[in-house]
């Protein structure tokens, strides 16, 4: 039985409005995750006018990757930009980077009784400007401090060294070696991040301060360090090793920092490296097509080491692709209902195009032959 046409009107409009809900749903549900991964911000927070892309590169711990082959990417990357940059200054738009690598655990204690095991990191370069951790107390250390034996830790191990978060300034020791702490951050609070992040809390200190540490001073063969140290020295020649590189570049053309990122690593490093736009990466358009490889997301096939934050985005890919690819599939019918409404709209304008048109030319013609009655009438007196 054919529906009548008011009610067959009545089910299009309320499918359509159902369809459009369930879009703005899934857009409010999608932006939410996508905002909760905050790491992938760092180029919107350095470049408010969005003229910036964000990109990490993750290699395996096998990869082979130094400060060396960074410097000779920094290079390129201002080689590149120079050739296209036309400021009348000369000056290039800087490029904040920022390297790091897990160098193994540490037994932390403090001046008090206060003891624990911590996960290391050094990091080097503009390393806290990446991240969207939540500073408690103290302050962040850089490249730039004379003294490089900083370290920022976790609010968790703060408190189990002396018992409160806001210790900035207070003295620890990582298997004998001194440092002071610099600066408290929170836990991960996001849930992505506490599934990715184990419970051991973390410490962040510089290159520089790594290398007096017992299990990077005699991890030389391990790839620690440059040519010419041997395993088992006991003095440091330099920390050299990079496992995660990130970067800014100022976009003067479209994907411009990504490709020449990838001209300059991908064939040195395949099988070994992993470059992720992070910009780009929660877009509904990359999103879709990451529902066809969504497996891929799920099943790690490489050795690449990646970072808490890192794994907590590769959860948020998984769990975006399909809202964003529902919600496209959202659009279809609200799509189909405008061509359709458009296609209407056409054919009652033709056809009342055509009356109107057939009016004009009845009225011209009665004109005309008014006129010519007239004038007949007149030769006839």
């Amino acid at each position: 039985m054919k529906l009548k046409r008011p009610l067959l009107y009545a089910v299009i409009a309320g499918a359509n409005a159902l369809s459009l809900a369930a879009a703005l749903v899934l857009t409010l549900a999608g932006g939410s995750i996508a905002r909760s991964q905050g790491y992938n911000s760092a180029a919107q927070r350095w470049d408010p006018h969005g003229e910036s892309t964000q990109i990490s590169c993750f290699f395996s711990d096998d990869a082979g990757y130094t400060t060396d082959g960074m410097n000779a990417l920094r290079a390129a990357l201002k080689n590149e930009l120079s050739a296209i940059v036309t400021d009348p200054s000369g000056n290039i738009p800087k490029i904040p980077d920022a390297y790091s690598t897990p160098i193994g655990t540490g037994y932390v204690t403090s001046d008090s009784t206060g003891k624990g095991e911590a996960a290391l990191t050094a990091v080097g370069g503009d390393f806290f400007l990446f991240r969207d951790f939540k500073l408690l107390s103290g302050a962040y250390f850089s490249d730039d401090d004379i003294m490089q034996d900083g370290a920022v830790i976790e609010r968790s191990l703060a408190w189990t060294l002396y018992g409160s978060a806001n210790v900035a300034g207070q003295l620890m020791y990582i298997d004998g070696v001194q440092y002071y702490i610099s600066g408290v951050i929170d836990d991960p609070t996001d849930k992505y991040q506490k599934r990715t992040a184990d419970e051991t809390p973390r410490v962040y200190i510089s290159y520089k301060g790594a290398e007096s540490l017992p299990q990077v001073r005699y991890s030389a063969g391990g790839g620690y360090y440059g040519e010419g140290m041997g395993s088992g020295t006991d003095t440091a020649n330099k920390l050299t090793k990079i496992t995660c590189y990130e970067c800014i570049t100022y976009d003067p053309v479209e994907n411009f920092g990504i490709n020449t990122v990838k001209k300059q690593l991908e064939g040195m490093y395949d099988g070994k490296l992993t470059i992720v736009n992070n910009t780009e990466r929660f877009s509904p358009s990359v999103m879709r097509k990451a529902y066809r490889r969504r497996a891929d997301l799920a099943v790690r096939k490489d050795t690449v080491v990646y970072p808490y934050w890192e794994n907590a985005s590769r959860i948020a890919e998984f769990k975006l692709s399909p809202i964003y690819f529902w919600r496209t599939v959202c659009f279809v019918l609200p799509t189909i209902t405008a061509i359709w409404l458009i296609w209407l709209a056409l054919r009652f304008a033709k056809k009342r195009g055509r009356s109107l048109i057939s009016a004009l030319i009845e009225r011209y013609r009665k004109a005309v032959y008014s006129r010519r009655q007239k004038k007949a009438n007149i030769n006839t007196d």
